[in-house]
């Protein structure tokens, strides 16, 4: 943290008269060679809230690419998954989609609810998931993660770092290019609901192209944002906000630098940065939450007014949301196929070929190599470009 930017946090907190938690864990990743090209108290463990989900998706990502499901596999809605609190998908309990819409309802309007479907239909209950969240975890080397449950919501042994979200992110793209475009959409249509993303950037920050927020009151507001412009492809992550505003505008801010360049490489990958393994997991409910919450929330815009009313922002820019229709496919039985074909699935973006036919099979599975041996790391650098 700058000398400026702890002069101001010290200033802001001592007029509310409260002491900062500590200071928001930030992390900025070119994707193309994983250099970090900023990183602040980026092995912190904090708590990923729906941040969570992007690790549900990859599970269901891999299970599909094994054939152990389809994306047309029926997810039905359980009481168990009807009753977790909201974010919700809307649909009641018996009520059914594919796994291709489920995903997308999991991803854009982040329901808790279908994540707790998702995983039920995957492994017949969640803590089966959940074990294979953790193995998966294992797998990329994901030091300081711990999950305990397939939504985000409040659990004390669910956490992560910055470091290890962007490591799932990564992981994502180079595994499953695929289902990118389900990242960059910004709103889910089922029946007469609109379900849209909170993902500030996606509406506001030209070549925004996802991924995933979070939020309950024990981490803050969090974001994992990607950027393809420029020629640069950006990943950040930002823990801890106070509001949506904060959380979106900082993310802006950190992507802005790496496309100035005025956050450059730091020579040091992504898959090298120290987690504070051991570490408690940072509690944010007393200033988010609590009764001194509305104090706390007054400093930090003192801190960082960007994108109030009458302030400047990052995120000015004028993007239409990207839309998909679900299917409410209503109460089934189970063990029926659904009687129709699926049409041809017509990628958002322009992908190139490379990727768009990329095959899926159990070779994708995440095997990251020993840092400096002859094995390759894995999330890999994009090959430099030759002419």
């Amino acid at each position: 943290m700058s000398l400026l930017r702890r002069l101001v946090l010290a200033l802001a907190f001592a007029v509310s008269g409260l002491l900062p938690v500590a200071a928001m864990p930030m992390l900025l990743v070119d994707r193309d060679t994983l250099q970090v090209l900023y990183a602040e108290d980026a092995g912190q463990p904090w708590h990923p809230a729906s941040l969570t989900k992007l690790m549900t998706a990859y599970v269901a990502f891999e299970e599909i690419a094994k054939g152990t499901i389809t994306l047309d596999t029926p997810v039905t809605l359980s009481k168990a998954a009807f009753n977790l609190a909201p974010a919700k998908s809307g649909l009641p309990v018996g009520g059914t989609v594919t796994m291709k819409d489920a995903l997308y309802i999991l991803i854009v309007k982040s329901a808790n609810d279908i994540a707790m479907a998702i995983a039920e239909t995957i492994a017949g209950d969640e803590p089966r998931f959940v074990a294979k969240m953790n193995d998966v975890a294992q797998r990329m080397g994901l030091t300081a993660t711990n999950f305990a449950n397939s939504h985000g919501l409040h659990n004390p042994a669910q956490f992560t770092t910055a470091r290890d979200m962007a490591i799932i992110a990564l992981y994502i793209e180079q595994s499953f290019p695929q289902y990118m475009p389900m990242f960059s959409t910004g709103a889910v249509r089922l029946g007469k609901t609109r379900l849209e993303s909170q993902n500030g950037l996606l509406k506001g920050f030209a070549g925004a192209i996802g991924m995933k927020t979070g939020y309950i009151c024990a981490s803050g507001l969090n974001l994992v944002g990607s950027v393809d412009r420029n020629g640069k492809r950006l990943l950040a992550v930002v823990l801890g906000g106070s509001s949506g505003r904060e959380r979106n505008e900082r993310a802006a801010e950190l992507l802005l630098k790496g496309l100035s360049g005025s956050a450059q490489a730091t020579g040091q990958s992504v898959l090298n940065l120290a987690n504070a393994v051991g570490r408690p997991p940072v509690d944010m409910r007393a200033n988010i939450c609590g009764k001194d919450a509305s104090a706390y929330v007054k400093a930090q815009e003192a801190a960082f007014p960007m994108g109030l009313k009458g302030q400047p922002s990052y995120l000015t820019d004028q993007i239409a949301l990207r839309e998909y229709t679900a299917v409410d496919l209503g109460r089934i039985r189970t063990g029926i196929p659904i009687p129709r074909p699926r049409p041809a699935h017509t990628p958002v973006f322009a992908v190139e070929p490379a990727l768009a036919d990329a095959s899926l099979n159990a070779n994708l599975r995440p095997t990251l190599g020993t840092m400096g041996g002859s094995s390759v790391p894995f999330p890999r650098p994009r090959p430099a470009f030759m002419q």
